[in-house]
């Protein structure tokens, strides 16, 4: 990857960015999470969303523990240059350790939170690798 690319970037002062991970095709979007400049350069390299965990403090590739990898078809940078937008082709259908398609599973409707979409799978069953 070119470092002009990546300098371009407005990285935060911890040298992360926000990265929103949106399905090609239907334009929903599937996972909200952190990348760091290896983290982008990784997910150009190999073509698989790559994020940083800021719990853990560690690089990680979407999928690695769950299968779920996340290909990327296209990346986007915002207007301010301090957003990532990754358009991605979700495999297995689940992008949320719930066992979800999406993390956006929950609707405010009213003043309730309400769950909107079903597991698809339980994550006891995806995490047992």
């Amino acid at each position: 990857m070119k470092d002009d690319w990546l300098n371009k970037v407005n990285w935060a002062q911890d040298g992360l960015v926000p990265a929103v991970a949106q399905e090609a095709g239907s334009g929903k979007v599937l996972t909200v999470a952190w990348m760091n400049r290896e983290a982008l350069g990784r997910t150009v390299q190999s073509g698989e969303a790559h994020y940083w965990s800021r719990s853990r403090g560690t690089l990680w590739r979407k999928g690695e523990s769950s299968g779920h990898v996340q290909k990327v078809k296209a990346i986007r940078l915002d207007c301010d240059e301090d957003v990532i937008l990754l358009e991605v082709e979700q495999t297995g259908g689940i992008a949320c350790h719930t066992g979800r398609h999406s993390c956006f599973f929950q609707r405010l409707v009213g003043a309730k939170g309400v769950v909107s979409e079903p597991v698809l799978k339980d994550p006891r069953d995806i995490y047992r690798r």
